[in-house]
């Protein structure tokens, strides 16, 4: 409880200060730049009227509505450029509290240095102006990045899908599924920054893929239940001759929407797995495909209560698991992979993090919020026997922007190990 409560007080400082400290950065451009007072006033007056406009819409001051399945005028000239400015402010206010934490250390050691190889004054005078000027530009440089990056993630990253084949070799793969084709979709999060037009162009995509069995890993909805009917409209459209089968994630678990989408992608032939397994048969030979909803250990005001809270992953599907055929486990949650891995499950297909969704980690592996909950992000990883795929998503959630994370739609090719 305390943790929660810290955390909030740090994000809400964080917004308050980011914003504080960007009207503050604004107010002295425009003393240096506009002559008039009296315009400088209304200037001001008109940039607070809007941020406090913005933020009542947005933060549903005037009401909660429905979630649009599609881009609306409001979306478009309210919500978007609400979103782009909270994250761009927000992180560029956290580079300057870097940079100015970063450049006191040094300068204090500097002091400290010269104080104990030389007592006398003399080389405390502050830096250069040509060193202070260099300085300064520098911080505005990188200050002034987010907001370039936010525009260029929500303008395109968010919708720059990429197709990803990777190719599984499967030590009891039978000789009948030796090149079998599986494609995945996960996080689609259906709103008015993923709207049905969207989907309907990653289905078509998935669909051009040819595959033989297409998976869906979870969180088909965000937050609200009137949208289930929907994604499940656009999604019947995906094509596989094995079928397309799925499983829930958290978002599901949170919007309650969980057993009435279900019920709404059966009765368009798609088989939501619930900790339950189907057969994928192939000339007498069969692959043991699995399901489970959503799990997880992480005890927050979010969390997905009753069944979702577990002390082991994948609790109680000791008896799906077929030891004597390949097992592909669809689970949304990728940390369930280290009890996959001990139960003998060959493949695991996951969802959950959007790959990062915003990350950094072309410079670092760490500079991913998604590592604080897991250290499975994104992509191949491997345990004794057993594998494991994490989709990075269509969707989005919270901010609609991706950087380092595009969209992904993953076709994979099973073959038999040789």
């Amino acid at each position: 409880m305390f943790a929660r409560s810290l955390f909030g007080a740090i994000v809400l400082l964080l917004l308050v200060g980011s914003q504080v400290f960007w009207l503050r950065r604004g107010s002295a451009w425009a003393r240096k730049r506009i002559l008039s007072r009296r315009t400088r006033v209304w200037l001001g007056a008109a940039v607070i009227a809007a941020l406090v406009f913005l933020f009542a819409v947005n933060l549903a001051v005037f009401g909660r509505s429905h979630t649009a399945t599609h881009m609306t005028v409001k979306d478009a000239l309210l919500t978007a450029p609400f979103t782009w400015w909270i994250f761009s402010s927000v992180v560029g206010f956290l580079m300057m509290l870097i940079f100015w934490v970063v450049g006191g250390a040094a300068r204090s050691a500097v002091w400290a240095g010269r104080r104990l190889l030389a007592p006398s004054p003399r080389s405390d005078s502050l830096p250069s102006p040509a060193r202070r000027g260099f300085l300064e530009r520098t911080v505005r440089t990188a200050t002034a990045v987010p907001f370039v990056a936010g525009s260029y993630g929500l303008l395109y990253g968010r919708i720059n899908v990429e197709t990803t084949l990777k190719r599984i070799r499967l030590a009891r793969l039978p000789q009948a599924f030796d090149g079998f084709r599986i494609a995945q979709l996960s996080d689609i999060h259906i709103g008015p920054f993923m709207s049905e037009h969207e989907i309907s162009r990653y289905v078509r995509m998935a669909n051009s893929l040819k595959p033989d069995l297409t998976v869906l890993t979870g969180d088909f909805v965000t937050w609200d239940p009137s949208t289930q009917r929907a994604v499940v409209n656009v999604l019947a459209d995906l094509r596989a001759p094995f079928g397309v089968f799925g499983c829930l994630g958290n978002h599901e678990a949170w919007s309650g929407t969980e057993a009435s989408i279900t019920r709404l992608f059966d009765q368009v032939g798609i088989r939501i797995l619930r900790q339950s397994s189907v057969p994928i048969t192939s000339h007498s030979d069969e692959l043991n495909l699995i399901g489970v909803d959503f799990q997880t250990h992480s005890h927050s005001r979010l969390s997905p209560r009753g069944d979702h809270f577990v002390r082991q992953y994948l609790e109680d599907i000791e008896g799906l698991v077929a030891r004597d055929r390949v097992n592909i486990l669809l689970s949304h949650n990728p940390n369930s992979f280290d009890r996959a891995a001990e139960l003998g499950i060959d493949l695991s297909l996951a969802g959950h993090t959007h790959g990062g969704q915003v990350t950094l980690e072309f410079v670092s592996p760490a500079l991913s919020p998604s590592r604080l909950i897991t250290a499975y992000v994104r992509g191949w990883f491997q345990k004794g026997g057993s594998q494991l795929y994490v989709n990075r998503g269509i969707g989005t959630i919270g901010v609609p922007i991706r950087l380092d994370a595009p969209p992904e739609i993953t076709l994979f090719e099973l073959g038999r190990e040789s």
